[in-house]
């Protein structure tokens, strides 16, 4: 699928700005743009020339609302125009409850990309906007931003991966409120509690995301995939599991070409941060300096 109705997916070198793009229904998700999110996501993920990937939502009000409710009845309502958001066989259902289908809202339930992954929070996050703002890595909010797990006064639950990564990210305790409460919180809560890394002016989320997301590619990227691999997989085991898996990707690194040019780019200062007196050519990281 190349070209899509509901979302945008633009390639901006070795950046991918992922766009929601049904402002008029703040981004809700419905059965189109989930099917969009999938192959896109997948596009993402299989392109090597694409480094990291951009998500947010169109217009100035909504990162993502959630789900399309009025689709998400469309399957019991014989009189609705909408194309139904599930509809699903019991032999789907059993797949899903394994965990072997894709989730109700596109991908969000992935674990597989070991790409960067940053969120530009534009508007409000609710529901399964919320659990897509959860599956980057990295989240910037406007100042406007909004968070809340406001299906829970619909007595809909979290079936797109809320209730599993909003924990790893808040904790269990600030999770558990967020979750039991469906309280909305605004973008500088949402950082005071770690949910969000950086807040920005109205409007300015996008650009930022961007800005960082350029500086992350212009990073060699084997040792970016290997360590984002490592902190997944691992994250909750028993320490002496995770560090197999670190163990087991940092040897996968060994093997690469690319490190072992960093290695001689360090060695012989064949690179712009180790010249003699020179500050760091990728701005907000620190260049440590060593004798040598």
């Amino acid at each position: 699928m190349s070209d899509y109705s509901q979302i945008l997916y633009e390639r901006r070198g070795p950046v991918t700005l992922i766009t929601i793009n049904r402002p008029e229904r703040m981004n809700a998700i419905g059965p189109v743009v989930s099917r969009e999110l999938v192959d896109a996501w997948a596009r993402f993920r299989d392109d090597d020339e694409q480094f990291v990937a951009v998500l947010t939502g169109a217009g100035p009000d909504a990162f993502c609302a959630g789900a399309d409710l009025k689709a998400a009845i469309a399957a019991a309502d014989p009189d609705s125009d909408e194309e139904p958001l599930m509809e699903w066989s019991p032999e789907e259902i059993e797949a899903h409850n394994r965990g072997e289908r894709d989730g109700i809202l596109g991908p969000s339930r992935w674990t597989d990309i070991y790409k960067p992954i940053i969120a530009a929070v534009n508007g409000v996050a609710y529901a399964g906007g919320l659990e897509w703002a959860c599956f980057a890595d990295i989240r910037i909010a406007d100042e406007n931003a909004s968070f809340g797990v406001t299906c829970r006064r619909w007595n809909i639950g979290l079936g797109d991966g809320g209730t599993q990564r909003l924990p790893r990210l808040v904790g269990m305790g600030r999770a558990m409120e967020l979750i039991i409460t469906g309280r909305v919180i605004d973008a500088r809560e949402a950082e005071r509690i770690g949910l969000v890394n950086e807040v920005t002016p109205r409007g300015g989320c996008v650009d930022r995301a961007l800005q960082l997301a350029e500086q992350i590619a212009a990073l060699p990227q084997p040792a970016i995939y290997t360590d984002k691999e490592a902190a997944v997989r691992g994250f909750g085991r028993p320490l002496n599991e995770g560090l197999q898996i670190e163990a087991q990707c940092f040897n996968r690194l060994l093997q690469t070409p690319e490190m072992a040019e960093g290695l001689r780019q360090f060695v012989e200062r064949d690179h712009p941060d180790r010249a003699a007196g020179a500050e760091s050519v990728t701005p907000g990281l620190v260049r440590s300096r060593q004798k040598g």
